[in-house]
């Protein structure tokens, strides 16, 4: 019998191959390995939705505006809720739980200036301050004050009060408008570091950064005001942020983490709790009108799903992004957890 002695053959290209391997593996279970695989290995996610609009709030309780798109911060949409008006007196926050009339203070941007507009409707009064001012222009344009939300301290740059004056005009009040200052609005309620598992911040929003809605859950409310012989509600009564079209009606009540596919990256988000709400939808964001009983009495017939807080109506998620990045209408969102155990606890204390 022949015997033939097989050399193992160990060449350039098959050690080039094993360093490969080797330092993919090293990448992937370093300190960060965990992220990194699970980027690797996507998850298969629960249900997916898409964007149909967005909408940005620059002053606290005032009329917004759509936007195409928008860079999502972790304290949420640039620019969103990041002035509000406040008493002279002792910088105590105003909303339209107090004078619906805020809501015909109207904002635009001027994306080629960089400047936020703020006008009324029906008037001819129209101020242009800088949608994002350098800490130079507050310097030498603003005044560093402390302000109140919610019995909270914090600070804001207060404008003089020539630009403040036709809104406390129109509101028959003596008020301030600021722009939120550099001391951190750390998130409490469900959004506390041990709950979270990270520290997050928001500027002038009421409790999270962000507000998610779906058009399926304003639908199927219209439905029933239909029914009644009432007038339809838009979504914009709501207040939120990222509008999706949404899958199945309230089917938003048990998310828990989402993802925004972006063009060259993904945005996760916490959904931190279901938004409780007061009687704001109640004022048309047109004409700052209140109306007695809509959505407030239908919504408490159905919608007081949370043990948190049994005596609200729920609409709308309330999240923290995790991620930064641009944001933009008829992007791809994507479900990748789900929760039974969703229970409000109230940051405004």
């Amino acid at each position: 019998m022949l015997a033939v002695d097989i050399q193992p053959m160990v060449t350039p290209l098959a050690i080039t191959i094993a360093l490969a391997v080797f330092t993919a593996l090293i990448y992937m279970f370093n300190s960060n390995g965990l992220s990194n695989l699970q980027r690797l290995v996507a998850r298969k996610p629960l249900a997916e939705d898409e964007i149909v609009s967005m909408r940005v709030y620059p002053i606290k309780s005032c009329r917004g505006f759509e936007v195409q798109s928008a860079k999502m911060l972790r304290t949420g949409l640039d620019m969103d809720r990041n002035w509000m008006f406040v008493t002279n007196s002792n910088g105590e926050f105003i909303t339209i739980r107090t004078n619906s009339r805020m809501t015909l203070i109207r904002t635009g941007w001027d994306e080629e200036t960089d400047s936020l507009t703020i006008s009324i409707k029906d008037s001819d009064v129209k101020v242009t301050i800088p949608a994002h001012p350098t800490p130079e222009w507050l310097d030498a344009n603003t005044n560093l004050r402390k302000v109140v939300i919610w019995s909270e301290e914090t600070d804001g740059w207060e404008y003089k009060s020539a630009i403040s004056q036709p809104f406390a005009d129109l509101l028959d009040m003596d008020i301030r408008l600021v722009y939120k200052g550099p001391t951190r609005r750390i998130l409490k309620g469900c959004a506390t570091p041990e709950r979270l598992g990270r520290t997050e911040a928001t500027k002038f929003a009421d409790m999270m950064p962000v507000l998610v809605g779906t058009m399926a859950s304003v639908n199927e409310l219209n439905e029933r005001l239909r029914s009644q012989g009432e007038p339809e509600l838009t979504i914009e009564h709501f207040r939120p942020n990222i509008i999706l079209r949404g899958q199945q009606p309230w089917s938003e009540d048990n998310w828990k983490t989402l993802q925004i596919s972006g063009e060259n990256s993904i945005l996760s988000m916490n959904v931190v709790c279901r938004c409780l709400r007061c009687q704001v939808p109640n004022v048309d964001p047109d004409t700052a009108e209140k109306h007695p009983r809509r959505p407030w009495n239908e919504l408490m017939k159905y919608r007081r799903i949370d043990q948190g807080l049994k005596f609200k109506p729920s609409f709308g998620m309330l999240c923290a992004p995790k991620d930064e990045g641009m944001v933009k209408v008829g992007m791809k969102l994507s479900v990748m957890e789900t929760t039974d155990n969703h229970f409000f606890i109230s940051p405004m204390k």
